[in-house]
């Protein structure tokens, strides 16, 4: 193989893992998202259960009010009642008490229903807290493994990028731009692979004397079709 076919070679593996790595670290922001989202439901679902909660709380004090409305009317029939001297009046009014009496027992059942049902919702609700707790642990941990990730594969980035600059400085300058610019209009591998007579790089078929270019490694050859560099 041609030295300088050699040093590209090497190059391109360091172009194709610079590639891998940017386009991981271009992948984290979006990994992190998606974790963030696990939550989403989840918060949801507290909020949802504290909700119900707050507005079974409502009702109760809302029938707690009636019930001590109507208690007050009752009073306030039964000193009416007291002080009338007319039998037909202290009649009627002793019906609105009753009245009002009933109205309370049927407060006074959904009331108790409402409680019970208010120690159901307290259960759901500390149910969801505690599902949300495990859930920001997982993804606490997955955007702390991220960020370590992240850091690492900047790191080796960084460190091959450098090497990539040494690297270049050993290849001629005509070439290394022909590289870079099938690299840019190629994709990761501007270096190819003669394969028989086909090129590695876009599977047509090379003339005879692009092979026998190619094999003979007396220069570097390129793919009549696609451009790229080509090697045995």
């Amino acid at each position: 193989m041609l030295p300088e076919v050699e040093s590209l070679l090497i190059v391109q593996d360091r172009d194709q893992k610079i590639q891998a790595l940017r386009q991981d670290l271009a992948k984290i922001p979006r990994d992190k998202t998606r974790a963030e989202e696990k939550l989403s439901s989840d918060k949801q679902a507290v909020a949802d259960a504290k909700k119900a909660a707050q507005e079974n709380e409502v009702a109760i004090k809302n029938l707690e009010l009636d019930i001590a409305t109507r208690r007050d009317t009752i009073g306030k029939l039964k000193v009416q009642q007291f002080e009338t001297k007319k039998n037909d009046e202290y009649t009627a009014l002793g019906q609105e008490v009753i009245r009002y009496g009933e109205m309370i027992d049927e407060l006074e059942t959904q009331e108790l229903e409402l409680m019970e049902k208010a120690d159901t919702l307290k259960a759901t609700h500390a149910k969801t807290v505690s599902a949300l707790a495990e859930t920001q642990k997982i993804v606490d941990q997955d955007i702390a493994d991220l960020d370590e990730r992240a850091t690492q594969s900047q790191q080796r980035l960084d460190e091959l990028l450098a090497e990539r600059v040494q690297l270049v400085q050993k290849v001629d300058d005509s070439l290394i731009a022909l590289y870079d610019r099938l690299l840019k209009s190629k994709g990761n591998d501007p270096v190819a692979p003669l394969k028989g007579s086909q090129c590695g790089g876009c599977h047509m078929k090379v003339t005879a004397s692009t092979v026998v270019s190619v094999q003979a490694e007396a220069s570097v050859a390129q793919c009549e079709n696609c451009g790229r560099i080509l090697y045995i």
